[in-house]
């Protein structure tokens, strides 16, 4: 991690000023140049997941648009069109008000600006949201591990994920990304009531908001045992970050006419509920041992393969608070009863099992990285476009 900033720094030791001899790349503001190699691996990822999933929708099925905004995407679109219900309701499919609010209030933003309509406005703001996340992801990996380990991390997140799709659909998942990014981003540079903003935003968008939460309070703990005189601002910003997540749930219970009724909703229209990871193990065992479906195999595999990555990432040189954060997506996503198809997606927003694999990429050599990162993101996109045209469930 030394090393990280230590590049990080060398990098950035010369003048922005353009001298005699500059280019006109030289006169662009030095934020903008960092941004540029993530944008690259967005416009680049996008366009191939967009390949992959518009070859493999079948003729005369869904168009590419019904595609992304599939499932939680319609849901999306119905609460920027329409706001959300009032009360409680018996549909098995479930109620709006389990989804959280900031995303489709982007949407509706977005459609009030353009014009466009809610559907194209959702994905519109999934994929600002995605480019926004890759470039905040890298530059916080960057300051942690030095720029080369940083883009690889960004493409393997961008492509290589088994649900990597989800980002560009009409899901909120890259808008939590981009915002739980941001919020440890800040954290690392200290600017503690930007990461506490970032954070409340951030649990306003997804429930998963409780691993920043945590990732901000072990920020904190080390800088306010440190500091003299008391520093308020890190506490504070745990308190805002605090503040998203119960707030809406508050705002669910009052709109539904009792308080528990956002837990009541997750568990009447997706028998979601908090079991210790019960399901989730007991899924493992089933499937390992009897399984004979390829997606259940292929997702326990693969969720087996991410906590091995994530076990890895436990040493000393790892950043406590992505480690946090990165744990706390695992633990949220596979310790509740969800359905065990929606955990691939669940976790994608995690980051920090991508680590291990970037930084020994960082250490291969071009033609090992070609390889590895190309068949990487081949499968990535194929898994996830297979995900939403020929499996008949949920992600």
């Amino acid at each position: 991690m030394a090393d990280g900033r230590r590049e990080s720094e060398l990098a950035g030791a010369g003048s922005d000023a353009a001298g005699p001899s500059s280019t006109p790349w030289d006169r662009v503001p030095r934020t903008a140049r960092r941004a540029c190699p993530a944008l690259l691996v967005y416009g680049v990822a996008t366009l191939l997941h967009l390949v992959i999933l518009t070859a493999m929708i079948p003729p005369g099925g869904p168009s590419l648009r019904d595609r992304l905004l599939a499932w939680d995407g319609l849901r999306y679109t119905q609460i920027a069109s329409n706001g959300y219900p009032h009360g409680l309701t018996d549909d098995p499919a479930g109620s709006n008000l389990a989804f959280f609010p900031l995303f489709p209030l982007l949407a509706r933003a977005v459609h009030a600006v353009t014009g466009l309509d809610y559907g194209m406005a959702v994905i519109v703001t999934a994929n600002l949201a995605f480019a926004a996340a890759l470039v905040i992801c890298d530059l916080l990996l960057t300051r942690l591990y030095g720029r080369r380990t940083a883009l690889i991390a960004v493409v393997l997140l961008a492509t290589a994920q088994p649900m990597a799709v989800v980002f560009g659909m009409g899901y909120s998942e890259a808008l939590f990304l981009a915002l739980a990014a941001g919020s440890l981003l800040a954290a690392h540079r200290n600017a503690w009531l930007t990461a506490g903003t970032l954070g409340l935003l951030a649990g306003l968008t997804r429930p998963a908001a409780v691993a920043v939460v945590a990732a901000l309070a072990v920020a904190v703990v080390p800088y306010v045992v440190r500091s003299r005189p008391f520093a308020w601002r890190p506490v504070a910003a745990v308190a805002l970050a605090c503040c998203g997540m119960p707030l809406y749930l508050w705002w669910v219970g009052r709109r539904a006419g009792r308080p528990d009724a956002w837990f009541v909703l997750q568990r009447s229209g997706w028998n979601t509920y908090w079991d210790y990871g019960r399901s989730f193990i007991g899924f493992l065992g089933l499937t390992l041992t009897r399984g004979d479906g390829w997606v259940a195999v292929s997702a326990a595999v693969l969720l087996l393969g991410l906590l091995t990555a994530t076990a890895l990432t436990w040493r000393r040189d790892t950043w406590p608070p992505l480690l946090v954060y990165g744990v706390g997506i695992l633990v949220t996503a596979l310790g509740q009863s969800s359905y065990y198809h929606c955990k691939l997606r669940l976790v994608i927003t995690a980051v920090l099992f991508v680590v291990p694999l970037a930084r020994a990429l960082s250490r291969a050599s071009l033609g090992t990285n070609a390889l590895v990162l190309s068949t990487g993101a081949l499968f990535g996109c194929w898994y996830g476009a297979y995900m939403l045209t020929a499996w008949h469930y949920g992600i």
